[in-house]
């Protein structure tokens, strides 16, 4: 286990005493956080195009995705027309802002915002800066609503409605912010977000209600042949990859779907290869929809995906439509 493993495991155990070292850098890094926001929300341009952000405060996968592409299908179902902007962190493109065509990789713009341009079917725009990726995505696409897949700490970007989503499984670990703990901004942040969303049950507080999330698994889809199979037709035995930023939550998903798979973790965002696949043992391998859209190229006839589908409440959409109905209002 890397130091990187060793500090995000000592992350979200209730003690850990050694951590404790680093609360003076604690402090630092959230006077110098708080002092960053301040700046960068005076400094920030009016937009005409409303802003939805889809973040979270803490380091590491909460399920942002798969949300951000509900909330884009949600959109489309009521008649707008939205977009994403994301900053394609893991990808290099020639040039920022860059939108995703059919020919993107994600070697250029990043494995998440290309597996939401492909499955939510709407116009995605990735750059460091969010603010001219809105300006892109304004200009080139017409969007009449644009949603902002992660950016809760780019407080260069005004929003109108903001989504924090908190992983159930494994919370606010021990409550700190970096580098003592996960979060980039203290718990009590969740407290002004517009909506709450939590991925799975969970037992912990969060000093405020929210909307649990689940994400229901679909048929496995084979990545050479789009072949699809229900778990109950799948072999037992597989090889699990996970290059996501919580691996556990989808091999817990795989052992719930009936399989018992070999376990194969790597860093969130991994830029996978061939060499990254020769198993000793020749059984099928499964991995996330995020992993495959990097694998499609030397995918194997053994190489299957398992997506997945955010289940929200009606309680979070009616939410969600009085938010924009208040924008609408408040514009007239």
């Amino acid at each position: 286990m890397n130091l990187a493993a060793r500090i995000e495991r000592a992350w979200y155990r209730k003690r850990a005493v050694g951590l404790m070292l680093l609360w003076p850098l604690e402090l630092l890094y959230r006077l110098l956080s708080a002092l960053r926001k301040r700046w960068l929300i005076k400094k920030s341009i009016p937009q005409l195009t409303p802003v939805i952000v889809v973040g979270n405060i803490s380091v590491g996968g909460t399920g942002k995705t798969p949300l951000v592409i509900a909330v884009v299908r949600w959109l489309q179902s009521q008649g707008y027309k939205p977009g994403v902007i994301s900053r394609g962190y893991g990808g290099e493109a020639p040039e920022y802002p860059c939108a995703i065509t059919d020919t993107s990789s994600a070697k250029e713009v990043g494995d998440e915002p290309l597996l939401i341009a492909r499955t939510a079917q709407c116009p995605v725009v990735v750059g460091p800066d969010r603010v001219a990726a809105l300006a892109r995505i304004e200009s080139d696409f017409g969007c009449d609503i644009v949603v902002s897949d992660d950016g809760l700490q780019h407080y260069a970007l005004q929003r109108d409605v903001e989504i924090i989503v908190v992983d159930g499984m494994r919370g606010m670990g021990n409550g700190h912010c970096l580098p003592v703990g996960p979060l980039r901004e203290p718990p009590s942040r969740l407290a002004t977000a517009d909506l709450l969303v939590v991925n799975g049950e969970t037992t912990e507080q969060w000093g405020r209600s929210g909307h649990v999330m689940r994400l229901e698994p679909g048929k496995l889809v084979n990545l050479v042949t789009g072949e699809k199979r229900g778990a109950d037709d799948f072999p037992v035995h597989v090889h699990a990859v996970a290059g996501i930023g919580n691996p556990k939550r989808f091999f817990t998903t795989l052992v719930e779907l009936g399989m018992r798979p070999v376990q194969h973790r790597f860093s969130d965002h991994h830029a996978f290869t061939a060499q990254d696949f020769k198993f000793k043992e020749p059984l099928p391998v499964v991995m996330t929809e995020k992993d495959a859209v990097k694998c499609q190229s030397f995918a194997r006839d053994n190489f299957w995906m398992l997506p997945v589908t955010a289940a929200l409440p009606a309680e979070f959409f009616v939410g969600l439509d009085k938010q924009l109905k208040t924008l609408t209002e408040e514009a007239r």
